[in-house]
């Protein structure tokens, strides 16, 4: 299946035409400002309640996308006040393969955004949708488990993929639970050049558990020099409560093993702004809480990371 990754000449000039009229993104549309002390948010999910316009995929209904609405617009109004300028945004999965809405956020504001797509790794012209993709400015390649992370060292595909994601210079980002970290190991091993980054935290603790087993092997992965990590979802592990200082033992051992220049901090938003939790507290936790580190740690993964991967 392909990825409708491409504006029409009418689609681009609509929304160009929107980001002019827009008063909202003000301090977006504009030339982006000195990054020396403005914060990278690694990791965001974008959607629009405009279905007909964005259709998503066949596999949802629109009552699955919760909350109903995230767009650009609302996204900036957390980062703006926390001094956040620029936002990796990842691929929903309520649009699969249909890369229209991120694609269109993208163009409209280059200097703001990168992108990570989700890509057919199964379909027939592997090599020419990943050119298409990288054409498209996509700096990732998101990789979901739905339980089978196991199969993929033996995916024909799966080998393909991560071997073009190397030759474009294209991330490999992960997804995956804790029991899967020795799969993404198997593969760094085989494709020692890749650039590899794992998402939060590789899930350790969304069961409520930081697991000392599953954190070790999480921070062996660092033997791997091209790999990193996201610190990131803070909602969704260990207790789940703002501020999230029981995750900080975790942020160290993971610091102390990659060096916070392979450590970036993400907010998974709009999960990390729903109930009570909120943008500033994960920000917090890195900048404020977590005493270990120098300011220069401090600004490496929160901003120096993710820029170096996805936006140099």
């Amino acid at each position: 299946m392909k990825c409708d990754l491409r504006l029409s000449r009418r689609e681009f000039t609509t929304a160009l035409a929107a980001a002019t009229a827009s008063q909202t993104l003000t301090c977006v549309g504009g030339e982006a400002p000195d990054p020396s002390s403005n914060w990278i948010d690694a990791h965001v999910h974008i959607w629009h309640p405009d279905t007909q316009r964005y259709p998503i995929s066949q596999n949802f209904k629109p009552e699955d996308m919760q909350p109903p609405s995230f767009t650009q617009e609302e996204l900036w109004s957390h980062c703006e006040p926390a001094g956040v300028t620029r936002v990796v945004l990842i691929q929903m999965s309520f649009y699969e393969y249909d890369h229209r809405y991120l694609s269109e956020v993208m163009q409209r504001y280059p200097k703001r955004f990168a992108g990570v797509s989700l890509i057919d790794w199964n379909q027939n012209d592997l090599k020419n949708e990943v050119k298409r993709h990288k054409r498209a400015g996509m700096r990732g390649f998101r990789m979901h488990s739905k339980g089978d992370a196991s199969r993929w060292p033996s995916d024909p595909n799966v080998k393909l993929l991560w071997k073009l994601a190397t030759e474009h210079d294209i991330a490999i980002c992960p997804l995956i639970n804790p029991e899967e970290i020795e799969v993404v190991d198997s593969l760094c091993r085989h494709f020692p050049q890749t650039k590899v980054v794992v998402d939060h935290f590789a899930r350790i603790g969304v069961d409520g558990t930081l697991n000392e087993n599953r954190i070790n092997q999480l921070c062996q992965l660092a033997q791997h020099a091209n790999t990193h990590v996201k610190a990131s979802a803070f909602y969704a592990l260990g207790k789940k409560q703002a501020p999230y200082r029981d995750l900080l033992p975790m942020l160290q051992r993971v610091t102390k093993a990659y060096g916070a220049e392979r450590v970036m901090w993400a907010s998974d938003c709009p999960f990390q702004v729903q109930s009570a939790h909120n943008y500033q507290s994960s920000i917090d936790l890195v900048q404020t809480h977590a005493n270990f580190l120098s300011t220069q740690e401090k600004d490496d993964i929160l901003r120096g990371t993710a820029e170096r991967l996805f936006f140099s």
